[in-house]
C-alpha cells in the first residue's frame, strides 16, 4: 500500500522527462566510446599515422575523459547538475561536428580529446542527477537505465558504423561534401552521426529542472521544493525537503578532506574499490579485444567480429534484468548472484583454453555467460551505489572520485591485457579476472550496506552511526 501511494502522487511525465534526458548521456558516452572501432584503419591511412600517432588517436578520448572526471566533481558542486549536464552535450556536440571535418590528425585528435571530456563529465553528473531526484523505491530501476543507454549506444555505434560502410557508401556517387563524408571517406560519416544525439541531448536538457538537493545545499529552498512538487506532488515535496535540509545541517561544518576521514571514507573507499574491480573483472578487455581473444580460440575474423556484435547484444538485454530486479530484491543479492557467476564463467574459459579445447564455440559459451552476468550486477549495479551512497555536501567530489578509479583500471586493462595475453595466455588472463572478481565478491558480501528503498539521507545517517564496517 505505501508502495502504491508513493506511486500515485508521482508526476509521472516529468520524471520520465528527466530521466531520458539524463540517460541520452549515457547513450552518448557509449556511442563516443565505441565509434572508434570503425574508423581507425580508415583514418590511419589516410593521414598516415605510425603507431605512436596512432595510439594518441585511440587514447585521446581515455585522457580527456580523466580530465572531465577531474573537474566535473567541483562544477557540479559550484555550478549545479543542470549546468555540467548542457557543458557535456555542447562537448559532445563539437566533438563530433569536428571530428567529421577535421582536416588533419591534429585536429582530429584534438577534437576526440574534447569529446572525451564529454564523457568524464556525464559519466559523474548525470547517474548523480538521476539519483537526486528518483524517489528512494525507484532510484536504482531509474539509475540503471543509464547503464542500458550505454550499452545501447555502443550497439548503435556498431551499427550506424556496417550501414554506413556498407549500405549508406553507395548511395552518394557524385561530387561534393555529401560524396565526401558517405562514398571517399566514410570515418567522417561515422563520426558526423553523433552530432544528432548530441544536438537532441542538448536540447532536452534545457528543459529539465535543477537538481533539488543541489538546489537545497545552496540555500535555494523554495526552487527546490517548486522541483520537488513537479516531481511528486506538494505534500511529499515539504517533507522531503525538511528531511534534505536536516541532513546538510549536520554536515554543513565538514570539509572535502573529510571524506577521508571517519565514517565517511567507508562509503568512498567502497565507491572506489567497486568501481575498480567491475574493470578488473575484464568486461572491457572483452568489449575492446573481443574478435582477438575469439581468434584465439579458433574463430576467423568474420565471425570474430559476429561474435563481437553477439556479446554487445547479450550486453544491452541482461541489463533489462537489473531493471526488473534492482528495487525487487535489491543491490547486494544482484552483484553477489552476478559476481558469483562472472567468477564461474572466466574460470570456465580459463579451463577451455587451459585445454586448448579446439570447438570455438567452447569459448563463445563462457564469454557470453560472463557478459550475461556483468551485465546485470556489475555494470548497472556500480553505478547506482556510487550516486547514492555519499552525503549531498560531498555526492558530487565523492562520484568524481569513485568514476576517476573506474576509469583509470579502464585504461590499466587496456594497456596491459595485450601484454598479459600473448605473453602469460589466455588462461591465466582469465584466472586473474576471477581473482579480482573473487575479491569483489568479498567485498560486496562483507562491506556493502544494502540501500534498497532507503533515502539519500537515510543512507547517509547509516554511515554516520555505523562504526561496525572496516575496509
Amino acid at each position: 500500500m505505501e508502495i502504491m501511494r508513493k506511486d500515485n502522487s508521482i508526476r509521472w511525465g516529468q520524471l520520465a522527462l528527466i530521466v531520458v534526458t539524463a540517460t541520452l548521456g549515457g547513450l552518448l558516452f557509449g556511442f563516443d566510446t565505441a565509434v572508434i572501432s570503425g574508423t581507425i584503419s580508415f583514418v590511419k591511412e589516410q593521414f598516415a599515422m605510425g603507431s605512436l600517432m596512432e595510439g594518441w588517436f585511440v587514447s585521446s578520448a581515455l585522457l580527456g575523459c580523466i580530465i572531465g572526471v577531474v573537474i566535473s566533481g567541483k562544477l557540479g558542486n559550484n555550478w549545479g547538475r543542470k549546468k555540467v549536464m548542457l557543458i557535456s552535450a555542447a562537448l559532445f556536440a563539437i566533438s563530433a561536428f569536428g571530428c567529421a571535418y577535421s582536416p588533419d590528425s591534429f585536429s582530429l585528435i584534438s577534437f576526440r580529446l574534447t569529446g572525451g571530456l564529454g564523457i568524464g563529465m556525464a559519466s559523474v553528473i548525470c547517474p548523480m542527477y538521476i539519483a537526486e531526484i528518483a524517489p528512494s523505491h525507484l532510484r536504482g530501476k531509474l539509475v540503471t537505465y543509464y547503464q542500458l543507454a550505454i550499452t545501447v549506444g555502443i550497439l548503435l555505434a556498431y551499427f550506424s558504423n556496417t550501414v554506413i560502410q556498407t549500405g549508406v557508401k553507395t548511395t552518394f556517387t557524385n561530387e561534393g561534401w555529401m560524396h565526401l563524408i558517405f562514398s571517399t571517406q566514410v570515418w567522417r560519416a561515422m563520426f558526423a552521426v553523433g552530432i544528432i544525439p548530441a544536438i537532441i541531448f542538448l536540447l532536452m536538457v534545457l528543459l529539465v529542472p535543477e537538481s533539488p538537493r543541489w538546489l537545497a545545499l545552496k540555500k535555494r529552498n523554495p526552487e527546490a521544493e517548486k522541483v520537488l512538487f513537479k516531481i511528486s506532488g506538494a505534500e511529499h515535496a515539504k517533507s522531503e525537503l525538511d528531511v534534505i535540509q536536516d541532513s546538510l545541517k549536520t554536515t554543513s561544518n565538514k570539509r572535502p578532506a573529510d571524506l577521508f576521514k571517519g565514517n565517511m571514507k567507508k562509503p568512498l573507499f567502497i565507491g572506489i574499490l567497486l568501481a575498480a574491480l567491475s574493470q578488473f573483472s575484464g568486461i572491457n578487455a572483452i568489449i575492446y579485444y573481443g574478435p582477438t581473444i575469439l581468434e584465439k580460440a579458433g574463430f576467423q575474423l568474420g565471425d570474430a567480429l559476429g561474435g563481437q556484435v553477439t556479446i554487445g547484444i547479450v550486453n544491452t538485454l541482461f541489463t533489462f534484468v537489473a531493471i526488473y530486479f534492482i528495487d525487487k530484491i535489491g543491490r547486494k543479492p544482484l552483484l553477489l548472484w552476478g559476481i558469483g557467476g562472472a567468477i564461474l564463467s572466466l574460470l570456465l574459459a580459463a579451463v577451455v583454453f587451459a585445454a586448448n579445447i579446439s570447438n570455438a564455440w567452447f569459448v563463445l559459451i563462457p564469454v557470453i555467460l560472463f557478459t550475461a552476468c556483468f551485465s546485470f550486477s556489475f555494470g548497472p549495479v556500480t553505478w547506482v551505489i556510487i550516486s547514492e551512497i555519499f552525503p549531498t555536501n560531498y555526492r558530487s567530489e565523492a562520484v568524481a572520485i569513485s568514476t576517476m578509479s573506474l576509469w583509470v583500471a579502464n585504461w590499466i586493462v587496456g594497456q596491459f591485457f595485450p601484454v598479459l595475453l600473448h605473453g602469460a595466455g589466455a588462461s591465466v588472463t582469465f584466472l586473474v579476472f576471477a581473482v579480482f572478481s573473487a575479491y569483489a565478491f568479498y567485498i560486496t558480501w562483507k562491506k556493502i550496506p544494502e540501500t534498497r528503498g532507503k533515502s539519500l539521507e537515510e543512507i547517509e545517517r547509516f554511515w554516520q552511526l555505523d562504526n561496525a564496517h572496516t575496509l
